[in-house]
C-alpha cells in the first residue's frame, strides 16, 4: 500500500514540479531577455489578465465545454456501441474498417465550414457534430480492442453454459474492455476540446473561445489572447481529469490480475 501510494504521489507531484518549473523558466526569459509582449507576454502578465477578464473567459468556456461534452457523449457512445456491434458480427467488423480509417482523416478545417452550411452558421450543431467524429475513432479503437481481449478459456466457458452472444459481452467482454474503453475517453476528452476550438475558428456564433483569442490578437492585445488560450487549457485539464475520475471509480472494484 505504501508503494502504492507512494508511486500515486509521485505521479501527481512530478507533472506540477515540472510545470512551476517552466513556468518560472519562462518568466525569468521574458524578463531577463527584455521579450515584448507582442512576442511573448510573461505568465504573470497573462495570470493578471486572465484575473481581470474572467467573466469574459468563463463566458467563452461555457460555450466551448457545452460544444465538446456534447461530442464527447455522442462521439463515446456511438463508437462503444459499433465496437461492440463489430465484435459480435464479423461482416460489420470487416465493413467498419473502411469507415473509421476515412472518419481518422477527415481535415477539421474543411469538414466545419460544410456542416456550417449544412445546419446554419447561426447554430451550435456543426462544432458539436465536429468534435464528435473526432472522438469517435479512439473511442472505437480501443473499445475493439479491449473487447478482443476476452481469453479463449473464459469465452469457452460461457459457451459451455449456452449463453448467448449478448450475455458474454455484458458478463465477460464488456467488463474486461473497460480500461482499454477509458483509454479512448481519455485520449478523446481532449481530443473534443481541440476539435471544438478549431470548428469556432470556421465560423458559426462568436461567443466561444477560440473567437475571443481571434478576436483579442487582431486587436494586438496578446496578452488577453493568451489569457484565453490559458482558459482553454483548463478546459482540456477538466475534460481530461474528470475522465480519468470516471475510470478510477468504475474499474477501482475490478480485481488485477
Amino acid at each position: 500500500m505504501r508503494g502504492v501510494s507512494r508511486r500515486s504521489t509521485t505521479t501527481v507531484i512530478a507533472p506540477i514540479a515540472f510545470g512551476l518549473l517552466a513556468l518560472v523558466l519562462w518568466q525569468v526569459i521574458v524578463v531577463g531577455f527584455d521579450v515584448k509582449p507582442y512576442v511573448l507576454p510573461s505568465p504573470l502578465n497573462i495570470g493578471g489578465q486572465f484575473t481581470r477578464a474572467l467573466g469574459t473567459i468563463w463566458s467563452g468556456t461555457r460555450v466551448t465545454g457545452a460544444n465538446a461534452l456534447v461530442g464527447l457523449l455522442l462521439g463515446a457512445v456511438v463508437g462503444i456501441v459499433a465496437a461492440i456491434l463489430s465484435a459480435l458480427v464479423r461482416v460489420l467488423d470487416q465493413l467498419s474498417i473502411p469507415v473509421v480509417t476515412a472518419a481518422s482523416v477527415v481535415p477539421i478545417v474543411a469538414l466545419a465550414p460544410v456542416l456550417y452550411t449544412m445546419f446554419g452558421a447561426g447554430a451550435e450543431t456543426a462544432r458539436q457534430l465536429v468534435a464528435a467524429i473526432a472522438v469517435f475513432v479512439p473511442v472505437y479503437v480501443n473499445t475493439l480492442r479491449g473487447l478482443r481481449q476476452v481469453r479463449p478459456v473464459h469465452r469457452d466457458l460461457m459457451r459451455a453454459y449456452a449463453a448467448t452472444p449478448w450475455q458474454l459481452t455484458r458478463t465477460v467482454t464488456l467488463p474486461g474492455a473497460l480500461p482499454f474503453v477509458f483509454t479512448g475517453l481519455r485520449i478523446a476528452s481532449s481530443i473534443a476540446v481541440i476539435s471544438a476550438l478549431i470548428a469556432e475558428y470556421f465560423g458559426g456564433p462568436v461567443d466561444g473561445l477560440a473567437s475571443s483569442i481571434t478576436s483579442a490578437a487582431s486587436y494586438s492585445n496578446y496578452t488577453l489572447a493568451y489569457a484565453f488560450v490559458l482558459g482553454a487549457i483548463l478546459l482540456g485539464l477538466v475534460f481530461y481529469c474528470v475522465t480519468l475520475a470516471l475510470e478510477k471509480l468504475a474499474t477501482r472494484h475490478r480485481p488485477t490480475p
